[in-house]
């Protein structure tokens, strides 16, 4: 134990050594402050860009130095950066392939991607030093497409919190405030799109890990289905679960940047690189005119209230859309909080031992998966009467369901779950317009699901000790396997989403999550909202949410991010 502990911290000391050593090695080119080419680059659409490239009036190169100096100046202020490629990058970017899809545009990429030759440690001391022998399908695809990978970004180890920090390398802060989380686990790729230091980046998604940076730091993603997007060669911190499908997902600083990214990975053929996507083409969807879009609006998870922030940032866009005469119902939909019930058991089946296997002695964790694997490793009947208490004392049935089920599963109960999950997913498939199943609502079914996120905009740091309880928003839509994105739509505003004094806390999740919850603290942090399609639809999603910004912004109310 003494050893293990030793090399731990030796591992993060050569890292962050190797990591700062990196960056005052650079050519003094990357220190320099942003010049007027500079920042007409980073000014610059991703088609723009390309464009650009593809005509000669850009270089990569040029290019490559406008996005690293300003991730540089981004890691500085955030601490967001894990591998510094730019080195590489430089010859990356003078071999990119000038006629492809992305030719010429830095990629930022999650640190579980893997980029051959460099460490995907994912915030673990014992896998530092330890490079990948082979670039990912992704990595492989984005080159030959004409991307130049740059950088790769802080995650939380474990990869099951919404917000990064790790003794490897430390905490990422929120670009918009100091002190508060930029989400998790893709928060690093958050903050560069953010801060305008990168306009495409990779992340991924268990259980809101795009979703959540993209809400708490003011970005676009969407959460593609399983078997979508590429994802084979990454690592991943419990590999082979499967329970609740994760997926590497794009992440940008725009809506049009997004469409573009989503594009060019489909023209390249993503299923000639990676064996798990589905042969299905980007495909160009039309929203009906022939009739208003029903809109159901999941407006309580019956766990976690939305803040008066999220509300009303919810409320905004239900707003805009009965204006131009869309239709806004409430969804009749199956207990969000039974979809928590089993995603929960199904995500942390093996009682967390696949997430702890290279977890060192005395290497810190997250503040919520701390609470998490302690709970595992208790005797049954300790959990047991810990929920008992709960239910019956405290008279929080909420809590105590979710206690109850929290220890690790046999083999007959983990097929018994999945069992479960896929008669959850056929009763929420009633609720679509189009679904031909018994029970369905026909015409009374939705087109799209709207809601929030999460219910509190970027916590401060160390809120995940409770907040991993409050992740139902974005949970739910893993477990159903729907195309899910994210985009923002607001700011806190410490006057108007002032918590009213009569709000009292339904349970134990409610209560701990709501003490961070301070709009007069928040004021100024981005708050977003989500909107969820079918399995498979996220072409339909992307349309769906430029039609909300299209909406927005033509009453004079589109989002503002952060200036350049």
């Amino acid at each position: 134990m003494w050893f293990s502990y030793l090399s731990h911290r030796r591992a993060c000391r050569d890292k962050q050594q190797e990591r700062a050593e990196r960056i005052a090695s650079l050519k003094p080119i990357y220190h320099e402050p942003l010049t007027s080419q500079d920042k007409d680059i980073l000014s610059r659409s991703v088609s723009s860009l390309v464009a650009a490239v593809q005509t000669s009036s850009l270089s990569p190169s040029d290019i490559l130095v406008a996005y690293s100096k300003k991730a540089l100046q981004a890691h500085a202020q955030t601490n967001c950066l894990t591998e510094v490629m730019i080195a590489s990058a430089e010859t990356w970017a003078s071999t990119a392939n000038k006629a492809g899809p992305l030719a010429g545009v830095p990629v930022s990429l999650k640190d579980l991607v893997s980029v051959k030759g460099w460490d995907s440690s994912m915030g673990y001391s014992a896998l530092v030093g330890k490079p990948m022998a082979a670039d990912g399908a992704l990595v492989r695809l984005l080159r030959d497409a004409g991307a130049v990978p740059y950088v790769k970004t802080n995650v939380p180890m474990t990869m099951l919190s919404l917000e990064s920090t790790n003794d490897v390398f430390g905490s990422t802060d929120n670009p918009h405030k100091k002190g508060y989380t930029s989400g998790g686990s893709s928060s690093g790729e958050a903050v560069l799109l953010a801060l305008g230091a990168a306009r495409l980046a990779i992340g991924t998604d268990v259980a809101g890990s795009v979703r959540a940076p993209a809400h708490f730091s003011g970005v676009y993603s969407i959460k593609s289905s399983m078997y979508r997007f590429l994802k084979q060669g990454s690592a991943s911190s419990i590999p082979g679960q499967e329970g609740v499908p994760a997926t590497h997902s794009p992440m940008t600083r725009t809506l049009e940047d997004l469409e573009t990214f989503w594009r060019a990975v489909f023209q390249m053929k993503p299923w000639n690189y990676d064996y798990s996507v589905l042969r299905i083409p980007w495909r160009d969807v039309k929203l009906p005119e022939d009739r208003p879009i029903r809109w159901g609006v999941l407006w309580d998870d019956g766990v976690v209230t939305p803040s008066p922030a999220c509300a009303r940032a919810l409320k905004t866009v239900t707003a805009i859309l009965e204006k131009n005469g869309h239709e806004v119902v409430t969804l009749q939909c199956p207990s969000p909080y039974e979809g928590l019930q089993i995603a929960s058991q199904l995500l942390l089946a093996d009682g967390g031992k696949t997430a702890s296997k290279n977890h060192r002695a005395f290497e810190s964790n997250d503040a919520g998966m701390i609470s998490a694997f302690r709970g595992l490793r208790l005797p049954y009947f300790v959990m047991k009467l810990y929920a008992w208490y709960y239910r019956y004392i405290r008279r929080d049935p909420i809590y105590a369901g979710l206690i109850d089920t929290h220890y690790e599963k046999t083999m007959p109960e983990f097929y018994a779950l999945i069992a479960r999950r896929e008669d959850y997913r056929s009763r929420w498939f009633k609720v679509w317009r189009d679904a031909e199943v018994e029970g369905r609502q026909g015409d009374e079914g939705v087109d799209f699901i709207l809601t929030v996120p999460n219910s509190l905009p970027a916590v401060p740091h160390g809120g995940m000790r409770h907040g991993w309880k409050a992740c139902g928003y974005t949970f739910l839509f893993n477990l159903l396997d729907y195309s899910a994105g994210v985009m923002p739509i607001t700011h806190v505003d410490a006057t108007t989403d002032a918590l009213s004094r009569a709000f009292r806390p339904r349970n134990a999740i409610e209560r701990n999550y709501y003490k961070m919850y301070d709009a007069s603290a928040m004021e100024g942090l981005p708050v977003g909202v989500q909107i969820v399609g079918r399995r498979l639809e996220e072409e339909r999603v992307l349309e769906g949410m430029k039609l909300i910004e299209r909406l927005l912004k033509d009453a004079g109310a589109g989002y503002v991010g952060l200036p350049l």
